[in-house]
């Protein structure tokens, strides 16, 4: 039975050193440890949010633009907090993996969870696997990962950590075909968020394991979405201060309470007059890279400037290109496989794609400086 030292934290570990809390409310004075930039910032929200801080300024991951401010109320972010904690359970003598970057969202709102549902916070610095990090005999109730983190941290052979957890989460980009079937080998359930910077982090969720994994989102309790015109997701709750959030993701409304994600609205592809959805075909793609047995890669889809189709759907791979023969047999099943607007007309090698700060795939900054197309495939 944990004793009450253990249930009521009063200090949290951030990067192998401990750090109290009544400390760091006096922060920076009384901090007895040099500190690089990434521990002042987190040691500084925290030292804001423990001294009552009622505003808090975030900016977006920037994945589909410029990144933009935004002001997020204190109760927001309480009510954020308290819905996903009442989710899961989380409560008193839990501890919680923070690896994410806390500078945004998804790791500032962990900060949060733990420090309202009075949790053990262990802090890392983000990194591909975070369990490098952190003793070999530490052990964690919940935890969030992006996929590249999960990704490593299951090929360094920590699934049986992972499985002593009540849940874990993933966000912030897209799980792939390859990564998905590993998470199916989990035991410890395992959720793919849906949120935003606007909405305090993630206020819908995907069950990506057990015995009735999903396609479709299921919203919070509390959380009330609908469609505007454009077939993209509303969303209105206390998390947005009441205020209705429109959405760039197209999504399939199931119910009053489920949906199915489409896509962004801004990664649709005019291609000759025939709108495709990027997402769509990235999928297919990935799918075909994994039965092929090819290397694994990041890829993504998008249009491509073309003088005839308006845009051509152009695939992206990362990495040196395959050879020939292999191109060809990736390009005959994807034509098995999509419409004849769909399919990839041309596949482009990068060497290695940009991401933002927070970690996300950064389309528009990968795609700067590349050539328009000049031939397309009839």
């Amino acid at each position: 039975m944990a004793s009450s030292s253990d249930l009521l934290p009063d200090s949290l570990l951030l990067n192998g050193r401990e750090f109290r809390y009544a400390d760091m409310q006096q922060y920076p004075g009384t901090t007895p440890f040099e500190l690089n930039g990434y521990e002042a910032k987190v040691l500084d929200f925290c030292r804001q949010w423990l001294n009552g801080t009622q505003d808090v300024a975030l900016h977006t991951s920037g994945s589909t633009g410029q990144p933009q401010p935004v002001l997020m109320k204190r109760h927001q972010l309480e009510a954020s907090a308290r819905r996903t904690g009442d989710y899961f359970d989380l409560g008193p003598g839990d501890r919680m993996l923070v690896c994410l970057n806390c500078e945004f969202v998804g790791g500032m709102m962990m900060l949060v969870r733990g420090f309202e549902r009075r949790m053990h916070l262990t802090i890392v610095e983000p990194q591909a696997d975070p369990f490098a990090l952190v003793p070999a005999e530490a052990e964690f109730t919940f935890a969030s990962f992006v996929p590249l983190q999960l990704r490593a941290v299951l090929a360094a052979g920590h699934a049986l950590r992972l499985n002593q957890m009540k849940a874990i989460l993933v966000g912030g980009a897209a799980v792939d075909s390859g990564l998905a079937k590993q998470i199916r080998q989990l035991t410890v359930p395992v959720y793919l968020t849906y949120g935003m910077t606007e909405t305090a982090s993630h206020i819908a969720l995907r069950r990506l394991n057990g015995s009735k994994p999903t396609t479709a989102y299921r919203v919070l309790p509390g959380i009330h979405i609908d469609q505007d015109a454009r077939g993209c997701l509303t969303v209105r709750a206390d998390v947005t201060d009441d205020q209705l959030i429109s959405t760039n993701d197209r999504v399939k409304l199931l119910d009053a309470h489920t949906f199915e994600w489409l896509g962004r609205a801004d990664f649709v592809i005019n291609s000759g007059g025939v709108k495709v959805q990027a997402e769509k075909v990235e999928q297919v793609l990935e799918v075909a890279l994994m039965e092929l047995e090819l290397p694994s890669r990041r890829v993504f889809v998008a249009g491509r400037p073309d003088a005839r189709l308006g845009e051509q759907v152009t695939a992206y791979l990362e990495g040196e290109p395959l050879p020939e023969e292999q191109q060809q047999q990736l390009l005959s099943l994807l034509r098995k496989r999509l419409g004849k607007y769909e399919r990839p007309r041309e596949l482009v090698y990068i060497g290695e794609f940009r991401t933002t700060d927070s970690g996300k795939l950064n389309r528009r900054a990968t795609l700067q400086g590349l050539p328009a197309s000049t031939e397309t495939e009839e």
